[in-house]
Formats: structure tokens, sequence, C-alpha cells
């Protein structure tokens, strides 16, 4: 029982650094973002001006973060 853990514990710590790893601000975004993309699909309008909005966002503050850290 404790190898399934084991093995269940190392599996789920390789998705998290897989998926999130060294920046959590992007996974966040793109979390985001397909949420929006899934609740704006019927308001065409609202999701050509808010989605890149999203994306510009995100990435911005990703670099403003990683030249912080510099």
């Amino acid at each position: 029982m404790t190898s399934i853990v084991r093995a269940l514990g190392a599996f789920g710590r390789f998705w998290k650094d897989f998926l999130i790893g060294e920046a959590p601000e992007l996974f966040l975004g793109t979390l985001i973002f397909v949420g929006a993309a899934l609740a704006l699909h019927h308001h065409g309008y609202v999701a050509v001006v808010l989605l890149p909005l999203i994306i510009v966002a995100f990435l911005g503050g990703s670099v403003f973060r990683g030249r912080a850290k510099s």
C-alpha cells in the first residue's frame, strides 16, 4: 500500500512541476484565459477585445516578475 501512495505522490509532484514549474502566474493566466474563453464563447466582440488583454496582462506581469528577480 505504501508503494502505491509513494507512486501517486511522485506522479502528482511530476505534474505540479511540469504544469506550474517556475512560473505559476503563467499557469494561473492560462486557467483564467481558458475559463474566460469558455464563458465568452457566445459573445464574439467582447471575447475579441477581452481575451488578448488577458494574455498581454499576464505576459507583462511575468516579464515584470522576471526582471525583478534578476
